[in-house]
């Protein structure tokens, strides 16, 4: 108990303090909120229409996440409560007995709801029909009254959705790929001071290094998804059409490209020391000298990436971001020539340098081909 009121303060001070998850959660609470009450004052309290409660049970449903999904779910919903309430006011008006209409009816309006092209919205026709068989005597008027409330209610809840603060979701993409940089860099970063500092015999330690490694995966399938919302929620979306919100570019794709082989480089490298510290023998002791130099490569590396963070966010810094990545290519020249060298007649040290190595020139030549670098040395 005490744990959710400190977390729902947190959240209120998130929402409070700036431009925040919590605050967006807040603004479609109140949006949703503003529509369903718009949709009775007019359909139930002004008008006084028949069945006038779907106006805002229709409404305060379509003030969804993105203005897309209001307007596609919105007619799905539309189609679906249609369609149920022609049928269960045909049957309703041969069939006098409402518990015989209902087993009559209610099958091929669930079956209905199966149809892909109404998608998740499908359920909506077996509603469409409980209400007219079971909210008042059955006729065509009410029929269409109840039809006519929830158009209305559809245009006032996408209305509303689309005119008061559209949701967008460009800054969510953001704060999710560069927390995925950062981890990336935290974690190349405990590695590298781990093999500088000779700490290649702890297993426990580089146990978590990898389990940090693996979840890196899970970041940047979030912050994929994420930019599929994002780019969802700026169709049909007016703060994007008068240019006040940027569509997500080449910088975020790019972003999530070298991400992607940030994790695999990250989880590659974390397997191979994982396997080394372990005392299995599965893998030979690295020499200290080469795991000296190893890290020094996963510190550039390490470097290279927030470099990179702030060059595709806005933050600047590509001059130095080159130089890190020109950096990253010397080194790895180096660490290739007494690699090899010191896994010479050794096949147990070629698997395990070999993999280091593969793992540490992918990413190399990841972030290279992803950042300007016309004037790094070739």
């Amino acid at each position: 108990m005490v744990r959710d009121l400190s977390a729902t303060a947190l959240g209120v001070r998130r929402a409070w303090e700036g431009p925040s998850r919590e605050r967006d959660l807040i603004a479609q609470a109140a949006k949703a909120a503003l529509a369903a009450w718009i949709a009775w004052a007019v359909a139930g309290w002004w008008l006084h229409v028949p069945a006038a409660f779907v106006a805002p049970w229709v409404a305060v449903v379509l003030v969804e996440w993105t203005v897309y999904r209001s307007l596609a779910h919105g007619l799905q919903q539309l189609a679906a409560l249609a369609f149920g309430t022609v049928a269960a006011t045909a049957v309703g008006l041969l069939i006098s007995d409402t518990v015989a209409a209902m087993a009559v009816v209610l099958p091929p309006m669930m079956l209905l709801g199966h149809w892909r092209r109404l998608g998740n919205q499908g359920i909506y026709a077996a509603t469409g029909a409980l209400f007219a068989l079971t909210a008042g005597p059955v006729s065509i008027g009410a029929g269409a009254a109840r039809i006519g409330a929830a158009c209305f209610g559809a245009l006032v809840g996408i209305g509303v959705n689309a005119l008061i603060r559209p949701p967008v979701y460009l800054r969510d993409a953001r704060a999710l790929l560069q927390n995925a940089t950062d981890e990336a860099h935290d974690i190349l970063r405990d590695v590298a001071d781990g093999l500088t500092e000779g700490h290649m015999e702890d297993a426990e330690e580089a146990g978590a290094w990898h389990e940090r490694a693996l979840r890196l995966y899970g970041l940047v399938e979030q912050a994929r998804a994420t930019m599929v919302h994002t780019r969802e929620s700026l169709r049909v979306n007016l703060r994007h059409r008068s240019g006040a919100v940027p569509l997500p570019g080449q910088a975020y794709d790019d972003a999530l490209t070298v991400l992607d082989y940030a994790a695999v480089h990250t989880a590659g490298v974390t397997r191979t020391v994982l396997e080394v510290a372990s005392d299995d023998g599965s893998a030979p002791r690295l020499d200290p000298q080469l795991a000296h130099r190893y890290g020094e490569f996963l510190n550039q590396t390490a470097h290279a990436l927030r470099l990179y963070g702030h060059s595709r966010f806005g933050h600047g810094g590509d001059e130095a971001l080159r130089e890190a990545v020109q950096n990253m290519r010397d080194t790895l020249v180096t660490l290739r020539r007494d690699l090899i060298r010191s896994a010479a007649d050794d096949p147990e040290r070629i698997a395990t340098y070999g993999a280091l190595l593969t793992q540490a020139h992918r990413l190399a030549h990841q972030l290279r081909t992803s950042v300007p670098v016309s004037d790094v040395r070739s």
